[in-house]
């Protein structure tokens, strides 16, 4: 038989759930306040009341054992009467609850009594359902009697109707199982270094390890991890693939991979994730029964829509997903999350299992799971880490606030007012700094933000005051409050000072203790990226210890298909910047002058990239040059990408900016991209956070300036120049220009299939691209 281990309380709420999606304000002290509650109203029955009794029964039902289990909240003997009390505390007053306010209140307590009765051979008993109002403390009672017989008629029934869903998930797997037995390889033969890096990843998910795999741009790095994690499921060795990503383009480059495996036959349910804003089908987004049809009664569809759903797709997309919500007028994104449960495979944004904010918690908040984690495009984990693990506030924030709360509410005026005096002090003890940076915490802060808090949930929670700026103003303060609770020797405090503003941000320069914390709620993980070089950094940021694997694979292009040219006569650094326009311009004139096509010049800022831009114009006037803006929206974004069209007749030169949106996951094959120019070795620019990260690695190992300029840098720029090469016909030029790119501490980071390469300067630039056009 099939075991399957299950809480009452989630077998009641999964098949009985209704109502409405209502995502109003809640207080966040009302779950502690219940729980008080809960503990007031146990005690004051006295010896005749067992308080949170256990409870487990093991049933048979057709395939399955389930074994269910609970805690009932307490247990009453009242002369011969067994009352089995199930004890909820709400916010509404206590009037208009009767005994239709919520029905799974009475099936989940009617559960506990079946399990109770036969356990204790009873005939009967009563069912207590007991509501404490949470402001009042007061306490109303209501009451049904049941005999064991009509109980177990009812318990039988929900068991009836999980086991519809069992018995659905069952054949599946057995379905999805069967095919990944009859699976291939779903393309004629493995590149070079594909077969390799597929076996790495089946050992790491076989044996519970983590795995750093360096997979350049050809390898087919997303087949070569999604097909060895499909084989390593149908063997029983992971329920459920999470693949991960930094960006929506590489979301379809691994649907795309699963659909190549479904046209070889496999059956397999994947979805993608895909942002709240992005799906709701309201223009403002308010999860409200009042405004919104869809939050109105979505639970009393949902059911209906997911079986409709498994039952006739497999590749749930966002397109997909919106249809069947339509359908079923149901909330898209609950909606993607329920179905998530149920998915072989869910491909989503590293924020829903990394971020404390963001993670999908019906996944990640009980125990260990067998779950792998497939993390595309690993490189951008590191700042994406920082950033989800940090927190800050502003000044005027508080001060705004206290201005709106002038006369309207006493308790938040002098709570903002106090904070904003904290800020002013803060402010003072800068002196004569911008900044300063302080290993230990504000404690003082914690204090008033705590109390800020709890005068904001209870303005908050007053139907009457929708206030958005205190609200996000809200959510801030929980968030550093949330975060401060991680806060060690992996975190600094630092205050800035602007022009009418202060900063005070909890800023985490090293994430590797906390990613590596998410990391054991799974199996196995695997990072994979074309740029997670030098791999040593990657392993020690990203939380991998010496008993982790990793695997470095070379291109599998043909070498003669690229020339990579360096021009180490042009120096960028900012001080010099001015007097390189010129021989910039230059240099692009020439590469772009011995062959027709399509080019992209990468700058380290906007600024720079605008300079060179006018010089470039206002000498070579009669080329096609298109310039990317900064803030750009999605169909801009693609008009931009249009630019670069096959089989060109003119030259179309792309200036872009290193590390922005078309530096990394874009893919121009063919002849759409025949020329990549770098211009810098895009060092970020010094900042505060910089040095900060700089200084932390300077004590932990002597790394500091590689750990937070060089590395980050040089990530960009092999990230651009993994634009040219995409397939294996395809041909280009790569071009470095900077002095520094001759180093040998800059090439000990080049990766292996950028040897050999040419040292060049204006003078010969044109013969050895002649030569390698010819």
């Amino acid at each position: 038989m099939i075991e399957i281990k299950l809480s009452i309380r989630n077998l009641v709420e999964f098949v009985l759930r209704s109502g409405d999606i209502d995502s109003g304000f809640m207080r966040m002290d009302r779950a502690i306040e219940g729980t008080k509650a809960h503990r007031r109203l146990q005690k004051s029955y006295g010896d005749n009341y067992a308080a949170e009794v256990q409870l487990k029964k093991t049933i048979e039902y057709d395939a399955y054992s389930l074994v269910l289990e609970g805690r009932a909240d307490g247990i009453l003997i009242e002369e011969d009467n067994i009352i089995i009390d199930e004890i909820k505390s709400v916010t509404q007053p206590l009037e208009l609850i009767d005994e239709d306010y919520d029905f799974r209140h009475w099936a989940q307590a009617m559960c506990y009594g079946y399990i109770y009765g036969v356990e204790n051979n009873l005939e009967s008993l009563i069912i207590q359902l007991s509501y404490i109002q949470l402001d009042t403390d007061e306490v109303k009672k209501l009451r049904k009697s049941f005999d064991i017989a009509e109980l177990q008629s009812f318990f039988n029934g929900l068991i009836e109707k999980y086991c519809i869903w069992a018995d659905y998930s069952n054949s599946w797997i057995s379905t999805r199982d069967e095919s990944i037995k009859e699976l291939q390889f779903p393309f004629p033969q493995y590149r070079k270094g594909q077969r390799e890096m597929a076996a790495a990843v089946y050992r790491a998910i076989r044996d519970e390890d983590i795995l750093f795999a360096q997979a350049p741009t050809g390898i087919g790095k997303t087949i070569s991890s999604v097909f060895p994690a499909v084989k390593a499921m149908g063997e029983g060795k992971t329920s459920k693939i999470f693949y991960l990503t930094a960006k929506t383009t590489t979301q379809k480059v691994a649907e795309e991979a699963f659909q190549h495996m479904r046209e070889k036959g496999l059956k397999l349910i994947f979805i993608t994730i895909t942002a709240k804003d992005k799906v709701c089908f309201k223009e403002e987004r308010e999860c409200n029964p009042k405004y919104c049809e869809y939050a109105k009664g979505h639970f009393d569809r949902v059911n209906d829509a997911l079986m409709d759903m498994l039952q006739s797709e497999t590749h749930i997309d966002r397109e997909t997903l919106l249809i069947y919500a339509e359908k079923h007028k149901v909330c898209p994104f609950e909606y993607s999350l329920d179905l998530a449960i149920w998915a072989d495979c869910v491909i989503c944004d590293y924020n829903y299992l990394f971020d404390p904010n963001a993670s999908l918690k019906r996944f990640f908040m009980d125990k260990k799971s067998d779950f792998t984690f497939l993390i595309d495009e690993a490189h951008n984990l590191v700042d994406r880490g920082r950033e989800m693990y940090s927190a800050e506030l502003h000044k005027r924030d508080f001060l705004e606030l206290k201005r709106q709360m002038k006369g309207k509410n006493k308790e938040l005026y002098s709570i903002c007012n106090s904070l904003n005096k904290y800020f002013i002090e803060l402010r003072k003890r800068l002196g004569e700094n911008s900044n300063y940076v302080s290993q230990k915490e504000e404690k003082d802060l914690y204090n008033l933000l705590n109390s800020f808090v709890i005068k904001a949930d209870k303005y908050l929670a007053m139907d009457d005051h929708k206030n958005e700026e205190l609200m996000t103003l809200y959510f801030d303060v929980l968030n550093l409050l949330k975060i401060s609770e991680n806060y060690d020797e992996h975190y600094v405090t630092y205050v800035e000072k602007f022009s009418n503003d202060v900063r005070l941000k909890l800023f985490c320069h090293d994430p590797s203790l906390l990613i590596s914390q998410v990391l054991k709620k799974g199996k196995a993980a695997i990072f994979f990226s074309a740029t997670l070089l030098p791999m040593d950094y990657f392993f020690e940021i990203l939380g991998g210890d010496e008993n982790n694997k990793s695997i470095y694979l070379h291109s599998p292009f043909d070498a003669s298909n690229r020339r990579l040219l360096i021009g180490d006569n042009v120096a960028t650094r900012y001080s010099k910047r001015e007097d390189s326009y010129e021989k910039i311009a230059d240099y692009i004139y020439i590469t772009i002058e011995n062959k027709i096509g399509n080019y992209m010049v990468f700058f380290p800022s906007y600024k720079y990239m605008e300079n060179v831009y006018e010089e470039f114009k206002a000498k070579y006037p009669d080329f096609n040059v298109n310039v990317q803006t900064p803030g750009a929206t999605e169909e801009e974004k693609a008009l931009f990408m249009e630019f670069f069209q096959p089989d060109p007749k003119i030259h179309n030169i792309g200036f872009c900016v290193l590390g922005g949106v078309y530096s990394e996951g874009i893919d121009l094959r063919d002849d759409r991209l025949i020329g990549v120019i770098i211009v810098g070795v895009g060092l970020p620019q010094l900042c505060l956070e910089r040095d900060i990260i700089k200084n932390y690695y300077d004590n932990k190992n002597h790394k500091g300036f590689e750990y937070s300029y060089m590395y980050p840098g040089m990530n960009k720029v092999m990230q651009a120049a993994g634009r040219l090469i995409r397939s294996e016909t395809d041909r280009g030029v790569i071009l470095l220009l900077d002095e520094r790119f001759s180093r040998w501490d800059y090439q000990k980071l080049f990766p292996k299939e950028w040897f050999p390469h040419i040292k060049i300067n204006e003078n010969s630039l044109s013969k050895f691209l002649k030569d390698f056009w010819v």
